[in-house]
């Protein structure tokens, strides 16, 4: 006789033990099963499936506190000076003496495979266009540089260049996000995120990661703040933008009506509430972000003015810098600031030479000349300045400095009154010095013109796996769930470029 639902729970134990599962028991008891599975998924992903539960508060309590590396590396930290608009590879550092032999022929008689869509202005193409700069031997390397960085060969012997980079989009807005996060979309973190995720900072009172962009009112990068977003990461991973003109920070100095010990109570008021409130929303990182914000702001009121004040410097340095040359006082004013950052613990600084766009940036589709050689006389001295500084200091052994753009430029003449370069995503050249690279090494070539990644063809994906390395971090380890998948800056692809590390 089959036994009603309402006769179930009239049975005794023994009875029911004896028999098959009703319904109701078996939805109770695997409901149990499912619920400790997912339990231990949530313990997973935040931590405690491997941390006691001092080590999960602190690292709830202060993300950005230091953290330990995959093993060690030979970079504590990174500034990149972001070369915005494409610079051109075959007029800067990747000497092509074919291109001046076959000057104002075809393109298509070397390359059978261009097409009018591979740059972005496909009404404006001419024929193979040499460098309008000198190229030089420099350094015991014997590097062949443009004659727009006299200063920065001096360092060709700290460099380690790549000269077969290349990417998927020749549109600036994608390249950019591409180059900042691996992805040619918005939405996703950026390697300065990535970074101090993965390593949190050095320093309590201030920003883990620091954005300076252009200061001579030429605009933010294309793509603007999402270049240096913290995406799907915690909040607090975002880069910090300093504003190039004015007060860097809101709100940096504290109202004078308001004694320290006042401020200090108000905000321990509130964050005894932000604490109560948490307790109710403990996944909700942003407002884990929002909480840790109150309080780093705080201590930069006390900790940034002395940083951010340059007057505090040497004239000796102001001068290795340039500060005292109007053509590149703002770049070097930002690169000194680079280095007195990470003096004080900032983990990762972005710098970005160039604007919006065109003539504004390294975008050099009018006069590839004029454009090139005013960047190149903004940017040259100060970096320089910087490499030279950072290695009086004993800095540069265990910090990473990269300079790149989004793209690199196409060998043939954009026309025009003046002709320039457009786009060229198949092609880029970047270099680094310090954090453990090798100096003096040239990885990779691009094809005889200038137009293709031809030998040891890099991606940027390598590149960031490399960045990644040289700081300690395996980039397939380096993960974070989201949306059910564990997401990581090199996506699925990227190695690490072994024979410059």
């Amino acid at each position: 006789m089959q036994t009603h639902p309402e006769q179930a729970g009239q049975m005794s134990t023994a009875a029911a033990d004896t028999l098959p599962f009703l319904r109701r028991h078996l939805l109770a008891r695997a409901g149990c099963g499912f619920g400790l599975i997912g339990l231990a998924s949530l313990l997973k992903d935040n931590g405690l499936a491997s941390c006691n539960a001092s080590e999960l508060g602190a690292r709830s309590l202060q993300p950005l506190a230091p953290q330990p590396s995959h093993f060690n590396g030979t970079a504590k930290r990174v500034i990149w000076i972001f070369v915005n608009g494409g610079p051109s590879q075959v007029d800067t550092w990747d000497y092509k003496p074919q291109l001046e032999k076959w000057n104002g022929k075809s393109i298509r008689e070397f390359a059978p495979d261009f097409s009018n869509t591979t740059g972005f202005f496909k009404d404006a193409v001419g024929n193979l266009m040499k460098s309008p700069f000198e190229f030089t031997p420099r350094g015991q390397c014997g590097k062949m540089v443009s004659s727009i960085f006299p200063h920065l060969g001096q360092h060709v012997d700290k460099m380690a260049f790549i000269h077969s980079g290349y990417t998927e989009s020749n549109n600036h807005s994608p390249a950019l996000f591409a180059m900042n996060t691996g992805f040619a979309r918005m939405g996703f973190p950026c390697v300065g995120s990535w970074v101090t995720y993965g390593l949190g900072s050095e320093s309590r009172d201030l920003p883990g990661f620091v954005v300076m962009s252009d200061p001579k009112g030429r605009g933010l990068p294309k793509g603007h703040a999402a270049n240096w977003s913290a995406g799907f990461l915690p909040g607090v991973y975002q880069g910090t933008h300093l504003r190039p003109t004015g007060e860097p920070i809101d709100n940096l100095k504290r109202l004078p009506q308001i004694s320290t010990a006042v401020q200090r109570s108000q905000l321990d008021f509130l964050q005894q509430l932000n604490q109560q409130h948490r307790e109710h929303l403990a996944a909700e990182t942003d407002l884990t972000a929002r909480i840790e914000s109150f309080e780093l702001a705080y201590r930069m009121q006390a900790a940034a003015p002395d940083v951010l004040n340059l007057e505090a410097e040497p004239e000796s340095i102001h001068r290795l810098y340039g500060t005292d040359d109007k053509r590149c006082d703002h770049f070097a004013r930002q690169c000194l600031m680079a280095r007195r950052l990470i003096e004080q613990g900032v983990r990762f600084v972005q710098i970005y030479s160039g604007g919006m766009e065109n003539q504004r940036s390294w975008d050099g589709h009018n006069d590839i000349q004029g454009n090139h050689q005013q960047f190149a006389d903004e940017t040259d001295r100060p970096v320089a300045g910087l490499l030279t500084d950072l290695a009086q200091r004993g800095l540069l052994e265990d910090t990473l400095v990269i300079w790149c753009g989004e793209f690199g430029r196409l060998p043939i003449a954009h026309l025009g009154a003046k002709p320039g370069r457009d786009h060229n995503p198949h092609c880029f050249t970047a270099w680094l010095a310090g954090g453990g690279v090798r100096g003096g090494v040239s990885y990779g070539q691009s094809d005889e013109i200038g137009y293709k990644a031809a030998v040891d063809r890099i991606h940027l994906n390598d590149l960031h796996a490399t960045i990644l390395h040289l700081l300690g971090m395996d980039h397939q380890r380096l993960t974070y769930k989201y949306n059910g998948r564990d997401f990581r800056l090199t996506d699925v692809a990227g190695e690490v470029i072994q024979a410059i590390v």
